[in-house]
């Protein structure tokens, strides 16, 4: 049975205002994700969602895979369609900002690949973006949509082939209107990444 999804809310409550929607990694879940919402604008909504799939005892993921950062693409579609159910009853017309963090990357990637004119933009940090998966990942999908990607060169979670191949297709092939970060350290957010992530969705939501 699929679920309305679990929120966390904060920021602004005008329905008016445009929304950012913060996506955890694998393994975690809204309440982790709520800090980094804290060091985001307040003058926009910001929604902490939880992930579809329970992986245990405040657990949660996204979809199931087949390895990390390759989706099945059954599972990835039934979240798509599920999470996009949600999102067209909270946020029909404003504005949607995308917030990824590793897994949550992989589906925020999933997401603006699969209807790229649905959002304003989307920041991909310390994930890969999901290749064979059932979405498109062809030329110029992504052309004119606002990425900020973030890798950290040292992460020892994410498969160095899929970071490679997602750092190549967001510079080369997709067509977005990018900001890309690579980093000293490991799956985490560092303190140069955490610093432009507000001013680029200023940026983004001011467009």
């Amino acid at each position: 049975m699929v679920t309305t999804p679990t929120v966390l809310w904060s920021g602004s409550s005008d329905e008016r205002d445009p929304l950012v929607v913060l996506l955890h990694g694998r393994g975690s879940n809204e309440l982790e994700i709520s800090s980094l919402a804290t060091q985001l604008p307040q003058h926009v909504a910001l929604a902490c969602v939880r992930g579809r799939v329970v992986l245990g005892e405040a657990a949660f993921t996204w979809f199931e895979n087949r390895g990390i950062g390759r989706p099945l693409p059954e599972s990835l579609r039934v979240s798509i369609d599920w999470f996009r159910e949600w999102l067209d009853s909270v946020a029909p017309t404003r504005p949607v900002v995308l917030v990824g963090f590793s897994g949550g990357t992989a589906f925020a990637g999933a997401l603006v690949l699969d209807d790229p004119a649905r959002f304003a933009g989307a920041a991909l940090l310390y994930g890969t973006i999901p290749f064979d998966a059932g979405v498109a990942t062809t030329s110029q999908r992504l052309a004119g949509v606002n990425i900020l990607h973030a890798q950290g060169i040292d992460d020892p979670v994410m498969p160095s082939d899929l970071m490679e191949a997602t750092w190549e297709y967001l510079h080369e092939d997709s067509g977005a209107n990018l900001e890309a970060y690579r980093t000293r350290g490991g799956h985490a957010m560092s303190p140069e990444v955490t610093s432009a992530l507000s001013p680029w969705l200023e940026g983004v939501l001011a467009r």
